[in-house]
C-alpha cells in the first residue's frame, strides 16, 4: 500500500457508520496505508473531541496532524492530495466533476433520508412511507448512473469514482434493509443498472477488504431499534 515516510494518515471511526465505511473505501481504492482507530461513541476520546470540537463526530482523517472531517470532504480531499496514487475519483472534466458532486448530494438527500425512515421510523405508516421513497429514489439515481457510466458497471466509468464511493458507503445498509424488508432496494426489474452496479461494487477486492460483516451489521440494528 502507498503512502510513504512523512506522509501519516489516521482515520477516527466507528465500524458501522457508513460515513466511515466511504472514506475506508476511498482510502482503500487509493491502496493508501493508514492507522485506523475505533471510536466508542458512548465515550468520545480526547482525538476526536480535540481534532472536531465543531462537530464532535466521526469519520476524522488526521494528515500529518491535521484533521479533515465530513466524509464526502475527506473523500475529495485524498483524492486531490494523493491524485497520482490508485485511480482518479473525481472526473477531470469540470462538468462532469460537477455532475458527480450532484449525484453524492442527491444520494445524501434522498437516499439517506428514506433508509432513516425506513430503519428508524417509529411507526409502520413511517417505514412504509420511506420504502416508496427510497423506491423512487433508486428509479432517480438509475438514471443518473446510466448517465454518468454512459454504458459501463461504475458511476466513474469503467473504473470506481467519486459518486461510486458515496453510494458505496450505504451498500451494508442496502443489504440490511433487502433482508429486514424481505424485498429489493436496487430491484433487477425497475433498476436493472442499479442492481448490476451492486453485484459489481459488492464484488471488488478494495471495497470487500473494508466492508463491514451483515451479521454483525444485523446485531447493531437490533441493538438500536430496541
Amino acid at each position: 500500500m502507498a503512502g510513504g515516510d512523512g506522509d501519516e494518515l489516521t482515520l477516527l471511526g466507528f465500524w458501522g457508520s457508513p460515513f466511515v465505511l466511504r472514506a475506508r473505501l476511498a482510502l482503500s481504492f487509493k491502496g493508501l496505508s493508514y492507522q485506523y482507530i475505533e471510536e466508542d461513541l458512548k465515550n468520545k476520546s480526547e482525538l476526536l473531541l480535540k481534532s472536531n470540537p465543531v462537530l464532535k463526530k466521526v469519520p476524522v482523517l488526521i494528515h500529518n496532524g491535521k484533521p479533515i472531517c465530513e466524509a464526502q470532504i475527506i473523500v475529495q480531499y485524498l483524492d486531490e492530495v494523493h491524485g497520482a496514487t490508485g485511480p482518479s475519483l473525481l472526473p477531470a472534466d469540470p462538468y462532469d466533476r460537477t455532475m458527480a458532486r450532484f449525484w453524492a448530494a442527491y444520494i445524501d438527500d434522498k437516499l439517506l433520508s428514506s433508509f432513516l425512515m425506513i430503519s428508524m421510523g417509529n411507526s409502520d405508516e413511517e417505514r412504509e412511507e420511506g420504502m416508496k421513497q427510497s423506491f423512487a429514489a433508486a428509479e432517480i439515481l438509475e438514471e443518473g448512473l446510466k448517465e454518468c457510466s454512459k454504458g459501463r458497471p461504475f458511476f466513474g466509468g469503467d473504473s470506481v469514482g467519486y459518486v461510486d464511493i458515496v453510494l458505496g458507503g450505504f451498500v451494508p445498509w442496502v443489504h440490511l434493509i433487502d433482508r429486514s424488508t424481505g424485498s429489493k432496494q436496487f430491484d433487477a426489474g425497475k433498476t436493472p443498472l442499479l442492481a448490476a452496479w451492486l453485484e459489481h461494487f459488492g464484488s471488488l477486492d478494495a471495497a470487500k477488504a473494508v466492508m463491514p460483516d451483515l451479521e454483525r451489521m444485523v446485531a447493531l440494528s437490533k441493538m438500536r431499534q430496541a
